[in-house]
């Protein structure tokens, strides 16, 4: 199995890495270790905000090409999003949106685990609610989601693994729907 895991930030000391990082790690060890699983970083994806002024003048930019190329190339994704203010991270919503450009079903059928972590308390569960509402409309066949409150006091940074097993039984399951 091919998949594709990333997080939906522009911030490379994201818990979100961690939590997405993590999730790929399990997946190897103890789901499916024949897997290959290629952890990609939206900085490498950084392009002009989208406009469509800018798509009639230059078109779409290589970068959300290759991004969606990937995503099709996979056999399914893990993508955990960070939570700015209640909703996706601007890094992302703008590579989203030029992907949606080259086909409104950015996620291509995949099925999916998403995820979120947050420092407070909830979870980032406004975050995950929108990307659970709105990614089927986008093609995305979501087989779960996990959500970490207090990543901080959940998360061995050392071990880069969860402690919370109630966390870690939800990823488990929702990794196992996967294959």
């Amino acid at each position: 199995m091919k998949m594709l895991a990333f997080a939906a930030t522009n911030s490379r000391n994201s818990i979100n890495v961690k939590l997405v990082k993590h999730a790929a790690d399990v997946m190897r060890s103890e789901i499916a270790p024949e897997s290959e699983i290629r952890v990609v970083d939206l900085n490498d994806y950084e392009m002009p905000i989208f406009s469509i002024d800018r798509e009639t003048a230059d078109g779409i930019p290589a970068q959300a090409q290759d991004l969606y190329e990937q995503i099709g190339a996979a056999d399914a994704l893990l993508i955990s999003y960070a939570e700015h203010n209640g909703h996706y991270s601007a890094a992302y919503k703008n590579i989203f949106d030029w992907m949606s450009r080259i086909n409104k079903r950015v996620y291509q059928d995949k099925p999916m685990v998403i995820m979120a972590a947050t420092p407070a308390p909830s979870g980032a569960a406004s975050v995950l609610k929108a990307a659970t509402d709105s990614a089927p409309f986008f093609g995305a066949d979501i087989r779960g989601s996990v959500s970490v409150g207090r990543f901080g006091e959940r998360f061995d940074g050392t071990t880069g693994t969860l402690t919370d097993e109630a966390a870690a039984q939800t990823l488990r399951q929702s990794l196992a729907a996967l294959v």
